[in-house]
């Protein structure tokens, strides 16, 4: 089966780098190699006096170390470093999704989270996050339903793109504990891991599960997606040969460079997280005065934890305003039918400095429009 076209990503290549104001980011703010080796107190010959050979498949030692350090059973040999998180989820399912088999997954989500699985030619059956009143909810029992029938991968994300919302410990052992139950392995995307601000920190499924495996990497809470740098952590030792032998089949190893930028990183995650999250939650009150300005713009729900939320505009379509905004405002929105869920809700993101001049000109345009 071919891969069908990545819709976000297209759409992004289509308009990020020509439209003047992002109001859909989902990643967070960035710094320059300076300010990192600078924070790290790390001198720049580091970095100029780096040898470019290749490097190892699995990823640096020092590195897997700095990351092994981020989870509670998981040593530096259970960690698998890959060219962005993108790889990793490819190599995942690769090696452990085929013909026949049933991948459930929590949706709306990252299309990649479905469409790899799709590829090899097993079965995806959605997990829907429902949306209540209160904001949105997990159903467990839906859950359990679907895992009545054999399943080989169980796809969760918190906290979730695009909605923001963030499971309960409780409810994250239930999905542990139903997955197990089935004889499933669970695939916990966990890129926004550090930024809750409205709810506890989860721990990693990792840690929870010696079967499961985690996704992370330096692009989202640590605010440096052009280190293309990400990692698998995961308890069952007998999968890492597997995964390397597919990453064989997509890039070997990573760049040295990114390496090295990704341990320091490390060193100083705390601050770069930190940082990070103060400027969540500053965007998320100028969002919340902004709500209260337009009462009929959009149907929101509050996000728990990372940078993005997932509104609802309250009349018309999502396509529709995101292309005005775009065209008229210079503002760019992500609809939902590009994560195939309706035409009514819009990607919000609140991880950049640039919030507050993004939000002042989609206000300018909605007063004149």
């Amino acid at each position: 089966m071919s891969l069908r076209p990545f819709a976000l990503e297209r759409y992004f290549g289509r308009y990020e780098f020509s439209v003047r104001h992002l109001l859909c980011a989902s990643d967070c703010e960035s710094r320059s190699i300076g300010e990192l080796l600078e924070l790290a107190g790390a001198d720049p010959s580091v970095l100029t006096e780096l040898g470019l050979g290749y490097t190892e498949s699995q990823g640096d030692p020092e590195l897997r170390a700095a990351i092994a350090g981020l989870y509670d059973s998981v040593g530096p040999d259970r960690v698998v470093v890959t060219n962005a998180p993108e790889e990793a989820i490819f190599i995942t399912m690769t090696a452990l999704v085929g013909p026949g088999d049933r991948v459930v997954v929590l949706t709306p989500c990252y299309q990649s989270l479905i469409e790899v699985a799709r590829h090899r030619g097993a079965q995806v059956d959605a997990w829907p996050l429902a949306e209540t009143a209160g904001g949105w909810a997990l159903d467990l029992e839906r859950l359990e339903r679907l895992l009545a029938e054999p399943v080989r991968l169980v796809v969760v994300n918190f906290p979730h793109n695009p909605t923001g919302f963030q499971a309960s410990r409780e409810e994250l052992e239930a999905v542990v504990e139903l997955t197990r139950r089935a004889g499933a392995r669970l695939f916990s995307d966990e890129m926004y891991r550090g930024l809750e601000h409205a709810a506890p920190k989860l721990p990693s499924a990792a840690d929870l599960d010696r079967r499961a495996l985690a996704l992370c990497g330096t692009s989202k809470s640590y605010g440096l997606p052009g280190l293309r740098l990400g990692w698998l952590a995961l308890g069952d030792g007998s999968l890492v040969a597997r995964l390397l032998e597919t990453k064989d089949y997509t890039t070997i190893c990573s760049s040295a460079p990114s390496e090295l930028l990704a341990r320091l990183a490390l060193g100083v995650g705390e601050e770069l997280v930190a940082r990070n999250l103060a400027l969540v939650r500053d965007n998320l009150a100028a969002t919340q005065a902004f709500l209260e300005r337009w009462p009929e713009l959009l149907d929101w729900r509050a996000p728990a934890a990372g940078p993005l939320a997932f509104p609802r505009l309250r009349s018309g379509s999502a396509t529709a305003f995101c292309d005005r905004a775009r065209r008229e405002a210079e503002v760019l929105l992500v609809p939902s039918p590009i994560f195939d869920h309706g035409d009514s809700h819009l990607r919000w993101g609140m991880g950049r400095r640039s919030f507050g001049e993004a939000l002042e000109a989609l206000e300018a345009w909605l007063e004149h429009r």
